[in-house]
C-alpha cells in the first residue's frame, strides 16, 4: 500500500494495528462473568510501570487490518465485542464501531482516557491513570470508573476520579495483580466505609484464560 494512502487510511479508522483478537469469559469491572469477543488494539503511551500488556504499547509489531478484515474475525455467536489495547482511542474507532453496529453488536470500550473519544459505544469503562490523565470530556460519558490499587494513594486517586464522573457510574475498584494479597486488606476497607464502590477482580486470571 502506497504510505500516503496508508497513512490516510489510519487516520481515518479504515485500518488498525490488530494485536489480538479472541473470545473469552470477561474478566474484569460491571460485566464480568459474560462471554464477550476481545479486539485488541495495539498501541499506548501511557507507560504503566505494573503494566501486564506492555507488548501492546509499540503499535509497529502489529499489522495494519482493515476494518472489514478486523470484523471477519469476530465470533459471530458472540454479541459483546470489547476493545481494548493498548489505548485503542489513539486512533480513530468510529468505522470500527458503526461496522460492529451493523452486526447488531453490543461494543464496549476499555481506556484510560487520556483521547478526544471517538466511536458508536454501549459502554465506556474509563480507567484513569496517574501518567497520562484524562481529558475532561470523558469522565461525562464514562459508565464505568475502575481505578488500578497498587498501593495506597490510588484510593486518593480514585476519590478525586470518582467525583468527576456521573452519578450512575459504576464504582470499582481493582487490585493490581502483582500486589493483590498486600492491597486487597486496604481495598476491602475502603469499600466497608465507601459502599457505592465495588470490586473488580481479574478472574480471567484466576481462571488461567485470557
Amino acid at each position: 500500500m502506497n504510505q500516503n494512502i496508508e497513512k490516510i487510511k489510519v487516520k481515518n479508522g479504515k485500518i488498525l494495528p490488530l494485536m489480538d483478537t479472541f473470545t473469552t469469559i470477561q474478566g474484569e469491572g460491571f460485566h464480568s462473568g459474560r462471554s464477550a469477543h476481545f479486539l485488541r488494539i495495539g498501541g499506548c503511551d501511557i507507560g504503566c510501570h505494573w503494566c501486564d500488556i506492555k507488548e501492546s504499547w509499540d503499535s509497529d509489531l502489529y499489522p495494519l487490518i482493515k476494518i472489514e478484515n478486523i470484523i471477519e474475525t469476530v465470533n459471530s455467536s458472540v454479541d459483546l465485542i470489547v476493545i481494548s489495547g493498548g489505548e485503542p482511542l489513539i486512533w480513530n474507532m468510529s468505522p470500527l464501531t458503526d461496522s460492529l453496529k451493523k452486526f447488531n453488536k453490543k461494543v464496549h470500550l476499555e481506556t484510560s482516557g487520556a483521547y478526544e473519544l471517538s466511536g458508536n459505544w454501549d459502554w465506556i469503562c474509563l480507567s484513569p491513570k496517574k501518567n497520562k490523565q484524562p481529558i475532561p470530556d470523558i469522565y461525562k460519558k464514562a459508565n464505568e470508573l475502575k481505578v488500578i490499587v497498587y498501593n495506597k494513594n490510588d484510593l486518593k486517586f480514585a476519590m478525586q476520579n470518582a467525583k468527576k464522573v456521573e452519578k450512575n457510574c459504576k464504582l470499582f475498584l481493582q487490585p493490581e495483580w502483582s500486589k493483590k494479597e498486600k492491597i486487597m486488606p486496604l481495598i476491602s476497607k475502603f469499600i466497608l466505609e465507601n459502599p457505592n464502590w465495588r470490586l473488580s477482580l481479574q478472574t480471567h486470571k484466576y481462571l488461567g484464560i485470557k
